[in-house]
């Protein structure tokens, strides 16, 4: 969508709350803010049960009936700010660009439409996380764990990136030659669809402000925690990830942190970030009782039958809380300038 576009819209609707005088606390808008909730499996909150049922389709989207949209939005109630949630259409497995274009889901069942089909004229926010499916972190996962590439990770999208170098070896792959290339072109990918999907919520929804949200942070400063499984459970967090791999994919995740804030910086008609990895460093997967972040191969709420679903990585409930006091603490500020 060129830029051109997005710079044709125009400000905030008048249902939206005018700041008062120096010194004076700004309202909380009068009228219920439409609304659209968008993004990938960290929008449903893959692993939390019970899941939404709306439709066989959907069913595959994993999105949880209490996913960050859903508490954010009883949050802000609780403060006096009302959503008119027009439509949460987040789906574990989106890149970025199903935004735009339709996502096939598994098996064959179906298709989704377009996310921005969601969006209406009188949309006044869209907020969402979207990003690490396009980088391929879950193909990043898999080039270091052979657990992950063995039947432990089926329902985990994506394959290796080089299913022929070692999982043992993957920081050195990912640093040089063709894995540095691989990983350096899809940090381009992410910063341009994640360009385009800002001027199309610009386009499509003049009056709606994007709030675009990041991803909580997985692998703690300090990796030792990461070798021992977290109380009650026998796997290790991070599965069998190599210690001095772990600093690496924390890099990972702090330079898509960078690409998305530069992406929100740069958007014509503005935009707003919740920055979930600098408010998640005690919340990680290796952080025990306190971890915010299900461990890869530890069995989530979501089963099949009697066998649980892994989180693979995902926030379980303290750390979808997390998120939905992050976003609705972002939602009053952006509503109340």
């Amino acid at each position: 969508m060129a830029r051109r576009l997005a710079a044709a819209t125009i400000a905030l609707g008048s249902c939206l709350a005018l700041a008062g005088p120096a010194g004076s606390v700004a309202a909380a808008p009068a009228d219920p803010v439409p609304t659209v909730f968008f993004g990938d499996s960290y929008t449903a909150n893959f692993g939390i049960a019970p899941v939404n049922h709306e439709g066989s389709e959907k069913l595959f989207c994993f999105q949880a009936k209490e996913d960050y949209p859903t508490v954010a939005t009883r949050r802000l109630a609780d403060k006096g700010v009302t959503l008119d949630v027009q439509s949460d259409v987040s789906c574990g497995g989106a890149l970025v660009h199903h935004f735009w274009q339709e996502q096939e889901l598994p098996f064959g069942i179906g298709k989704l439409p377009p996310q921005q089909d969601a969006l209406k004229a009188d949309t006044q926010l869209a907020v969402g996380s979207m990003g690490g499916n396009t980088l391929g972190f879950t193909r990043i996962l898999k080039q270091c764990s052979d657990k992950l590439r063995a039947p432990e990770g089926a329902l985990l999208p994506g394959e290796p990136v080089d299913a022929d170098e070692p999982a043992a070896k993957c920081r050195e792959f990912f640093e040089s030659g063709d894995g540095k290339a691989w990983l350096d072109d899809q940090f381009e990918r992410v910063g341009w669809d994640l360009e385009e999907l800002l001027d199309r919520i610009h386009y499509f929804a003049p009056d709606a402000k994007p709030v675009l949200v990041g991803y909580p942070r997985i692998v703690p400063a300090d990796t030792n925690k990461c070798l021992a499984p977290a109380p009650g459970q026998t796997e290790l967090p991070l599965a069998d990830i190599p210690q001095d791999a772990m600093p690496f994919l924390d890099q990972v995740q702090k330079r898509l942190d960078d690409v998305m804030k530069k992406a929100v910086a740069d958007a014509e008609g503005g935009a707003d970030f919740v920055d979930l990895y600098d408010h998640t460093g005690g919340n990680t997967a290796c952080d025990g009782a306190d971890r915010g972040i299900g461990g890869l191969l530890e069995g989530s709420q979501v089963k099949f039958g009697d066998q649980a679903l892994p989180w693979y990585a995902h926030p379980n409930e303290k750390g979808r809380d997390i998120q939905a006091e992050q976003v609705a603490d972002k939602v009053e500020q952006v509503l109340n300038r």
